[in-house]
């Protein structure tokens, strides 16, 4: 079934957009997932992999309150980036077992999902 299509609104705001609302969502998942990690890791892939979630909202936000078309784009495309690196770090965490593979199940699905978004953003523009 296909994802019920949202009311047209204008945008006003980087708040506006629909994928820059969801790149916060997998933000906080990101952070509480990573709160269970082991204490030894806290300087090594908590770190990181917070830092990856945080750019991902943080280049769109950029990205869209930039003023050339060339400069979005290129935002856009540093989020994506950012994203895939998102995507590694839980398949780590998983790996090492910091936690159970079926915990980043659910992160990486809206990984999947901004993803989409991001594309369909980058062609819109």
């Amino acid at each position: 079934m296909a994802a019920p299509i949202r009311p047209s609104r204008p945008v006003r705001s980087y708040r506006d957009l629909t994928v820059w609302q969801t790149a916060m969502d997998l933000l906080v998942m990101v952070y509480r997932l990573s709160d269970r990690f082991p204490r030894s890791e806290r300087f090594g892939l908590t770190a990181q992999l917070r830092r990856a979630a945080v750019s991902v909202p943080s280049n769109i936000a950029e990205g869209h309150c930039r003023d050339r078309l060339g400069d979005y784009l290129y935002f856009l495309s540093v989020a994506k980036g950012s994203l895939g690196e998102v995507e590694t770090q839980l398949d780590a965490a998983a790996r090492l077992e910091m936690v159970a593979a079926e915990e980043v199940q659910k992160p990486m699905r809206l990984t999947d999902e901004v993803s989409r978004m991001l594309n369909g953003l980058s062609r819109s523009l």
